[in-house]
């Protein structure tokens, strides 16, 4: 049963800006704080009986809820207001600062950056489980000191499918597991700002890794979350990164590539992936980008993997970074029709996409188009 309010959930399920100006000047105000509440999360983890920390953290957090009523960005409300009361209990003493506690508050930091993100690119949040987020943070806020590890756990599990770790329930201090915690959030702040880059080289990119970032996980949300949600959203961010390394006229290029620019074409999810693959803790990530042009009749690369060899990861990579370039390749025909266009060639697709994922693809879609006709 819902602890939040009906109306709270709506506004959370389909969030409303009233003032863009605003919405721009709470944006920048977030991507300040941000970093630096992953920063005292860190410290405190290190030191969790650090009153300075613990209030400068509270202070970050009700600085951003007062900038949103200010903004009249009222979903975000609910969101920081269960931060805020933990973090009120924790400096009365009456809660401490558990691993998943942690992992809770930098997860719910993590949902507004996606989202302000995503509403800045007129783009669905209903991947995001801001309902299912507030409502555990709602009622994690009110929960008895000596069960809130276990309760944040369920609430990470709730909201991202991912289960975490049952070694981890029975310690507080693990400082390698608390430090990749944050490393975590850090990395993929890092990967995201790499895909932004990357958007730049062409105004026909604008908001591609945004476009991408949503169906990936709403597809894989679809399906009951059989991917890791951190995971792919790594992926997402990092598997065209080797197109950087081949000449822009090339990747750039919409028209059909000549033999030679397909052969230098195919080398780059193996770039992506090994920069990944490099970087502790991104392994299943590095897996689905080196898959991502995989195809499960055997002919896709770089290894002419079959469909039950390649990884669910890339497979819903494949889709999305397949829909994608259609929609760009008939964007003339205007989005509606560019839109139909692309879902009809991926269900003709079928020895190209598995079957599976192709039918929680359609009803992210379908879901998304329904929205369109009804806005």
């Amino acid at each position: 049963m819902n602890n939040i309010p009906d109306q709270i959930t709506a506004s959370l399920i389909n969030p409303q800006i009233e003032d863009w100006n605003s919405f721009n000047d709470f944006r920048d105000g977030l991507a300040d704080n941000a970093p630096k509440i992953e920063s005292l999360l860190a410290e405190l983890k290190r030191s969790p009986d650090d009153g300075a920390k613990i209030t400068s953290l509270f202070r970050l957090f009700h600085n951003i809820k007062g900038d949103a009523g200010l903004c009249r960005l009222n979903f975000v409300i609910p969101l920081v207001h269960g931060v805020e009361t933990l973090l009120s209990r924790m400096r009365a003493g009456e809660v401490a600062l558990t691993d998943f506690l942690g992992d809770v508050i930098l997860l719910t930091l993590d949902r507004l950056e996606q989202c302000i993100a995503m509403l800045a690119e007129g783009q669905n949040v209903s991947a995001l489980a801001l309902p299912a987020l507030a409502d555990g943070l709602n009622a994690l806020s009110q929960q008895e000191p000596q069960l809130i590890n276990a309760a944040a756990a369920r609430l990470i599990e709730a909201v991202t499918g991912f289960k975490p770790s049952a070694a981890r329930m029975a310690a507080r201090h693990q400082p390698e597991m608390e430090r990749s915690i944050a490393e975590t959030h850090q990395d993929l702040r890092f990967f995201r700002e790499l895909s932004l880059q990357l958007d730049q080289r062409s105004p026909l990119y604008q908001g591609r890794t945004t476009r991408k970032l949503e169906l990936a996980l709403a597809t894989n949300l679809a399906a009951g979350n059989r991917v890791d949600p951190q995971q792919l959203e790594a992926a997402v961010y990092l598997h065209d990164i080797g197109m950087m390394f081949l000449p822009e006229s090339m990747w750039l290029k919409t028209e059909k590539l000549s033999d030679e620019a397909r052969q230098q074409m195919a080398r780059h999810p193996a770039w992506s992936a090994e920069w990944a693959n490099r970087i502790a803790g991104w392994q299943d990530a590095a897996q689905m980008i080196l898959q991502h042009h995989e195809q499960i009749n055997g002919s896709g690369y770089p290894n002419g993997l079959t469909a039950n060899e390649i990884c669910d990861g890339a497979k819903i990579l494949a889709l999305v970074d397949a829909f994608d370039a259609i929609l760009l390749r008939h964007s003339h025909r205007g989005q509606q029709k560019s839109t139909l266009r692309a879902i009809a060639e991926i269900n003709a697709g079928d020895r190209q996409f598995a079957a599976d994922w192709i039918a929680a693809f359609n009803r992210v879609i379908r879901t998304q188009l329904e929205a369109g006709h009804r806005a």
